[in-house]
């Protein structure tokens, strides 16, 4: 803790203890987004300025607090997929999946489930499926089959896929940063769990919906008869983004040797990007393009994260988080085992009922506190797969799991296909458990 934050920790508003200040402010900050009845991003800026004007940090303090890295990462890869949306690129993958199956119903929900869980590791879940989803609802009316099945693969797959890679979730990303893991770390220890957990997670699907789904062959041959290539509205725009993106792959793969951080690579990519899609137009549509790409960016995810470091730093800085981790770490013995296996389950359960992005933002600090205990930072990395496991795959628990759950459960409300809380808890609650009781067998075998 720095001087200047234990000074003002110590004069905090009204004589309170700073650290049952920061807590209540905490618990209510939680409480209050869990009810989704005030926009998450105000009420986690308001709670961030309570931290500050109650004396727990003061504003040099709470910026120290925010970890840049992760809002930069965010931001770019952000505005990289706004402009690579409009060339039509993500539709055409899915009608290309669709044909290469032969228009079969449980071939395209197969594919469509697969395609949406390797978008998922390259773009956040959010965006994966609003690009996927309206081309599932089209071909699931052209087959005359029903579209729940399809929505509820791509609610589960956005989430798996997402666990793979540092940028496919945005609690991998805040790990990631936190605890400077690259690009490369991630798919070589989580990549091969994800894609048993995508073979398993197949088979109950096939069961549930898969073996029951049947197409007249003249709805079949209404698919096979779309053009995946009119999908395609900017051949040119589609040229510039497969580039800069096959550049910021490979340079998050080549991060550290590179001495790269992730935010620098995605900033530099959706500039590159931006620039290429801007020349050679006048200063006009210049603006009206830039303007578009950063109107699309989820704002309010950006500024919820903001806020949301700010909280969670003001609550480390009291040591209440120390504390925690010491109780913790009592509870298990100090045995690594122990403690991976207690934050993989309650990081999947809890993931599955609150926001997984303050649940993680609350965790990096408690598991670094236990860095003594196992023998320094090194000594953690068992703790950080389970906490990106348990967290990611957490969110397909409940619909209000993860934000693309939401996403799809509106897209399923306006096509007269709702998708009701309890219906799914029941179907995906057990999946999401086969998935973590997969991990928990993966982690013990290669890290315990």
């Amino acid at each position: 803790m720095h001087g200047s934050e234990t000074q003002l920790a110590s004069t905090v508003i009204f004589g309170l203890n700073p650290m049952w200040y920061a807590a209540i402010l905490f618990i209510l900050t939680y409480v209050v987004i869990m009810t989704e009845r005030i926009n998450r991003a105000i009420v986690s800026l308001l709670a961030a300025g309570l931290m500050i004007f109650g004396g727990v940090l003061n504003q040099e303090a709470a910026v120290r607090g925010v970890d840049f890295n992760t809002i930069g990462l965010l931001i770019g890869m952000m505005v990289i997929v706004a402009i690579t949306r409009q060339s039509g690129v993500f539709q055409y993958v899915a009608i290309w999946s669709a044909k290469k199956v032969n228009a079969s119903p449980w071939g395209i929900l197969a594919m469509l489930s697969v395609v949406t869980a390797v978008v998922s590791a390259l773009l956040d879940n959010v965006t994966t499926v609003l690009l996927i989803v309206p081309v599932a609802l089209l071909i699931t009316e052209e087959l005359k089959v029903k579209a729940y099945p399809y929505l509820f693969s791509m609610i589960v797959f956005s989430n798996i896929g997402g666990t793979a890679t540092l940028i496919g979730d945005p609690p991998n990303i805040m790990i990631g940063s936190a605890v400077g893991l690259t690009f490369n770390d991630f798919v070589v220890n989580l990549a091969p769990v994800v894609a048993v957990v995508i073979a398993a997670t197949l088979v109950p699907v096939y069961v549930i919906w898969g073996r029951n789904l049947k197409a007249a062959a003249e709805d079949r041959q209404r698919v096979m008869d779309f053009n995946e290539r009119e999908a395609i509205t900017d051949p040119a725009l589609l040229k510039k983004c497969l580039a800069v993106i096959g550049v910021v792959v490979l340079s998050f793969v080549f991060a550290r040797s590179l001495g790269l951080e992730a935010a620098t690579i995605g900033l530099f990519g959706a500039a590159a990007l931006l620039l290429l899609q801007c020349w050679p137009h006048n200063a006009d549509e210049q603006s009206k393009l830039v303007t578009h790409a950063f109107t699309e960016a989820e704002w309010i995810t950006i500024f919820f994260f903001v806020g949301l470091f700010i909280v969670v730093h003001g609550l480390d800085s009291t040591g209440a988080l120390k504390l925690l981790a010491d109780h913790l770490l009592a509870l298990t013995g100090g045995d690594l085992t122990a403690t991976a296996m207690t934050i993989l389950w309650s990081s999947a359960v809890l993931s599955a009922f609150v926001d997984n992005i303050p649940f993680v933002a609350t965790m990096i600090p408690l598991i670094k506190a236990m860095a003594p205990t196992f023998g320094g930072p090194e000594g953690l990395m068992p703790l950080w797969w389970a906490l990106s496991l348990g967290a990611c795959l957490g969110g397909n628990g409940t619909l209000i799991g993860a934000s693309a759950n939401l996403v799809v459960a509106g897209f399923a409300e306006r096509a007269g296909q709702p998708i009701r809380f309890v219906p799914f808890l029941l179907m995906a609650f057990p999946m999401m458990l086969m998935s973590v009781a997969i991990c928990t067998v993966y982690l013990y075998w290669r890290y315990l």
